[in-house]
């Protein structure tokens, strides 16, 4: 093995409940409760119906559970399927270092595998702190844009989760690591021009390799040595980069540090949906002849006029519009799931305020990311009025982090209408005591929505 697997294989291998801590722990609770509020949310969505039926159609020897219908299907189709329902709001948290991505799309992998081995609730959770350690250290070292998605960092942080849950050894560690890099190098057109359906789909099928990567190895399947540093490695396509002190003793754990989204869009139209808010009512819309969004270097995405953007034709990419995102905070008063209805993205309303919309980058803006999330929105009111609001983080990032009841509350939205009330109540229960169950079974055996949801 290089030594860059060889340093991730030895930790991976070597991490042990006791050595996560208490704030990380309640941490990857309340990141588990997200991700499933978020799974619920996107339970119904076409791209969530047509992963559950090619997943009902597997048999797995273990088997793992298709959540919300608790039908059966291998690991790594399980994972599939839930990862999409996961995924497809684009509400579950995000992290941003050098580059960003959803590191919480890790649990669809670590649930299949705990599911399929009957694991405890602790080993669950140092899977899934092993799992965001991987994904966020990748976000801290390798530079954004530079072609590959950031599912790249999801396939190896899935393996290494499905690994540690499956008992992997270090060297057997380092080849789910090699077998989970060199096939799966995703593109970043995925989230390019015109979103498609498989924008929702790529983390989740980065789950569904990470798993197969780890069950290969713990076969005794072996990986290209070289995987990372080799000629050909991921070095060649990334750049050269090294990892940073993983978590434990003195070092946080990095899945304290992530962010919980408040409303369902991508990560750059948090803060800039956060401010709109604070200027909805303060101007009815057809007094509104200009909207300025001041944001850092995101704004680069906005230059040409004519990108989808601008002028988005499908929810994928109306959740990617900053604009779009503005507009309809201004307009409602609130972003929700609803905000990305066919309808709604038609509407003639939204349209005509886009067109009066921009979106310039501030340097200083620019120069404060990520440490900070900085936006202000002026509104150019007929007369010459102004109307301005600006903030530096949105509701939900790690400096302004929601509190577990607005986590709790976040779940209750999308998860009550399929669940109940009462349902609910025990998921939750469930999902607060995670350490303490002997399986963790015991919890996705709760999420179950009912024959008339079995699609």
């Amino acid at each position: 093995m290089d030594s860059m697997i060889e340093q991730l294989a030895e930790y991976a291998a070597g991490l042990r409940y006791k050595d996560v801590g208490p704030d990380a722990v309640h941490q990857c609770k309340r990141r588990l409760i997200d991700t499933l509020g978020c799974l619920a949310g996107g339970f119904d969505a076409r791209p969530s119906v047509i992963a559950r039926s090619l997943a009902r159609g597997a048999r797995g020897n273990p088997s793992a559970r298709i959540l919300g219908t608790q039908e059966r299907s291998t690991p790594e189709l399980a994972a599939f399927a839930n990862g999409v329902m996961m995924r497809y709001l684009d509400f579950n948290d995000a992290t941003f270092g050098k580059s960003a991505g959803h590191p919480s799309d890790v649990f669809a992998a670590v649930l299949a595998t705990a599911d399929a081995v009957r694991a405890d609730g602790r080993s669950a959770i140092t899977a899934s702190a092993l799992a965001y350690e991987v994904f966020c250290n990748f976000s801290e070292s390798v530079q954004r844009e530079q072609g590959w998605d950031h599912v790249v960092f999801g396939v190896v942080a899935c393996a290494a989760g499905a690994g540690k849950l499956l008992g992997l050894s270090r060297a057997k560690m380092g080849n789910a690591i090699a077998l989970a890099i060199i096939p799966n190098m995703a593109l970043e057109q995925t989230r390019t021009g015109e979103l498609s359906m498989w924008k929702g789909c790529a983390a989740a099928n980065a789950a569904r390799n990470g798993v197969f990567a780890a069950r290969l190895a713990q076969e005794g399947l072996t990986g290209p040595a070289q995987a990372i540093e080799g000629k050909w490695g991921l070095w060649h396509p990334l750049g050269k980069f090294q990892w940073q002190p993983f978590g434990g003793r003195d070092v946080p754990f990095r899945i304290t540090g992530t962010h919980i989204k408040y409303f369902p869009a991508v990560v750059h139209a948090q803060t800039p949906i956060t401010v709109a808010l604070e200027l909805h009512g303060q101007a009815r819309p057809e007094e509104i002849e200009a909207i300025a969004v001041d944001t850092y270097w995101v704004a680069e995405r906005y230059v040409d006029r004519g990108n989808a953007l601008w002028h988005p034709g499908t929810r994928e990419t109306a959740d990617h519009s900053i604009p779009y995102c503005v507009v309809a905070a201004l307009l409602d008063g609130a972003v929700t799931e609803a905000s990305f209805s066919s309808k709604r993205v038609r509407d003639p309303r939204i349209a005509a305020l886009l067109a009066r919309t921009t979106i310039r980058e501030n340097p200083a803006f620019t120069r404060a990311h990520p440490g900070e999330w900085p936006c202000r929105i002026e509104l150019t009111l007929r007369g010459g009025k102004k109307r301005i609001a600006e903030a530096p983080y949105f509701k939900g990032h790690a400096q302004r982090p929601l509190s577990d009841a607005e986590v709790e509350e976040k779940f209750r939205s999308l998860a009550e209408p399929l669940l109940g009330r009462r349902a609910a109540d025990a998921v939750l229960a469930a999902a607060w005591r995670l350490e303490k169950l002997a399986d963790v079974g015991d919890l996705l055996k709760l999420l179950k929505f009912g024959a008339r949801r079995r699609k």
